[in-house]
């Protein structure tokens, strides 16, 4: 077993620890954003460079480090991690970066459209100083957008662009983060200290003029994207095989056949369906699934009204597994026993996870992006999204990444990893949770059930869509948005408005929704793996202790490490 795995006494950092830090140092400096996302000290009132020669830059600098990591001495079981995995995900920078897709990154989750908004979450709010970065920020969104314009702008120039349906929902977002009484406004109408203090005018100024700037700078990217790019864009929405397969190996950290990923969607798909019409059958018999969720949906007692409910119900499920499992099933240090439950700000769809600051002054969080209209929530169907999220999943997952900072430079604690690893083992957390009893509810059994079969489901869609294969039963047809749309909305139980954002994203975002389901296959066959190899000896809670302080990784290097 790694250096990673067993040790507990602190290690002597080596030449590539130094190679990692520095690394870290430089992108806090190209991107002074991720200072604010890993809660270090910096330019936190800046943006970095979006335009095609803050991309050049950054490639530049990443081509040095592997440079310099190929000339690097490995030390330790630590070192071998840390070369393989920050040396594989540059060169695949490298390779992004030369096929030019960085200049067609424009999506409905996760571009730097959403990304330079969604830096102020995370901003402190608790001193004057804090608002007078905030105020800075707010006056340097202008010019960040008119970096990211240019580069769509080049990319357009060249051939490379996004989809029009990406283009014209993005632009749909953009209207509403800037509209007079939206985002920005809400923010600096809460400029308050935590002691109580009152800006001072000045102050209270820069936040308006900052407000109001940064507003406006997305209304008029707004009409860029519709005056300019939406003509030029991208009649179809799969990217094809080639560039697929780069997308794909970014959110694993793995190589993976597609065409057998594929298939084997689809029989995970037919696994998951017979499991949920077997739990039906609990909830009412003979019950379909459909006929299922209309029995959870009709009583009041599952029933959430209003986002304070939901943010309310969250916190308690969610403080009550950090306590429960922290005496059984893990080793949860302190500073992971705090986890914030919040309603986001934004009105997108997702809900997600943000780790803690490397002090752990800031904690993890739980957001839920409650879509416009949406008010009442279902616990049945999102128990296990409590469990997703924070522990036994990412809460649990990537703070202990973070506590780890004894063995872990500060690139494997805060930025290493990729999403197969940590969805992979959201997904695995909530098979793991039904294992040790907690969704014994089969109302909550089949909620997780529900989203078991909606991974399997997009694993099938997005390979589809993307690699345009036919569409399953339709003979000669090939899958498209439309079919897309329908195959979702056969195989989930959601409102229509999640539904509608969700393949919106698959389509937008190629090779992250196989992620989940895929690295949850990889998880759970490392398991069985290291069940079968170590017979007796075998246990659950050490094979879980091994993995977490691995850090964040990709799928290659978990299995080989926890195989050793």
């Amino acid at each position: 077993m790694s250096d990673d795995s067993t040790s507990t006494s602190s290690r002597v950092p080596t030449a590539i620890d130094a190679i990692a830090e520095r690394w870290v140092d430089t992108l806090v400096d190209l991107d002074p954003s991720v200072a604010t996302w890993i809660g270090r000290e910096g330019r936190t009132g800046e943006y970095g460079d979006y335009s095609p020669e803050g991309h050049d830059r950054r490639i530049g600098e990443a081509r040095a480090v592997i440079a310099a990591l190929d000339a690097a001495p490995v030390v330790d079981d630590v070192d071998r991690v840390t070369q393989t995995d920050l040396r594989g995900e540059l060169a695949l920078d490298v390779e992004f970066h030369e096929a030019r897709l960085h200049l067609r990154d424009l999506n409905v989750i996760a571009s730097p459209a959403q990304g330079i908004r969604e830096v102020f979450d995370l901003m402190p709010t608790g001193s004057l100083s804090d608002w007078s970065d905030i105020a800075s920020r707010l006056a340097a969104v202008p010019s960040a957008l008119e970096g990211y314009e240019a580069s769509l702008r080049a990319g357009a120039a060249e051939g490379v662009v996004p989809a029009r349906r990406q283009i014209e929902k993005v632009a749909v977002q953009c209207a509403r983060i800037g509209r007079r009484d939206g985002f920005f406004a809400d923010l600096v109408g809460g400029a308050r200290p935590e002691d109580g203090t009152a800006p001072p005018a000045s102050l209270d100024r820069d936040l308006a003029r900052g407000a109001e700037a940064a507003a406006s700078a997305y209304l008029r990217f707004e009409r860029f994207l519709v005056d300019e790019m939406l003509p030029s864009g991208g009649a179809h929405d799969g990217v094809g095989r080639e560039a697929y397969a780069l997308h794909s190996r970014r959110f694993l950290g793995a190589a993976i056949d597609l065409d057998e990923t594929y298939e084997w969607g689809l029989d995970e798909l037919a696994r998951m369906t017979a499991e949920q019409e077997g739990v039906a059958g609990r909830i009412e018999e003979g019950a379909s699934v459909q006929r299922a969720v209309e029995v959870l949906d009709a009583d009041p007692s599952r029933r959430l009204d209003g986002t304070e409910a939901l943010q309310h119900w969250m916190q308690e499920l969610s403080d009550r597994a950090v306590d429960e499992l922290g005496r059984t099933h893990f080793d949860i240090p302190d500073e992971l026993r705090r986890l914030e439950c919040r309603i986001a700000p934004t009105r997108d769809g997702g809900i997600y996870y943000t780790g803690p600051s490397d002090d752990f002054s800031r904690p993890g969080r739980m957001w839920w992006s409650v879509p416009e209209g949406v008010t009442r929530f279902d616990t049945w169907r999102e128990t296990t999204t409590v469990y997703h999220e924070g522990v036994p999943g990412h809460h649990l997952q990537l703070g202990q990444a973070v506590h780890n900072r004894t063995n872990l430079n500060t690139w494997r604690r805060q930025l290493a990893g990729t999403s197969g690893h940590a969805e992979g083992w959201a997904l695995y957390a909530e098979r793991l949770m039904d294992e040790l009893g907690y969704l014994d509810d089969p109302g909550d059994r089949l909620g997780m059930l529900d989203g078991q079969r909606m991974r399997a489901a997009r694993v099938v869609l997005d390979i589809g869509v993307h690699l345009g294969k036919p569409f399953p039963g339709d003979g000669g047809r090939r899958w498209d948005a439309e079919n897309a749309l329908d195959f979702m909305r056969r195989n989930v139980n959601m409102d229509d408005e999640f539904v509608v954002f969700e393949v919106d994203r698959y389509l937008g975002w190629p090779g992250q929704a196989p992620s989940y389901k895929v690295g949850q296959r990889i998880w759970e066959d490392l398991r069985a793996e290291r069940t079968r190899r170590d017979g007796a000896a075998f246990d659950v809670r050490r094979f879980h202790r091994d993995a977490l302080r691995l850090g964040g990784v990709g799928l290659d290097t978990l299995r080989r490490e926890l195989l050793r």
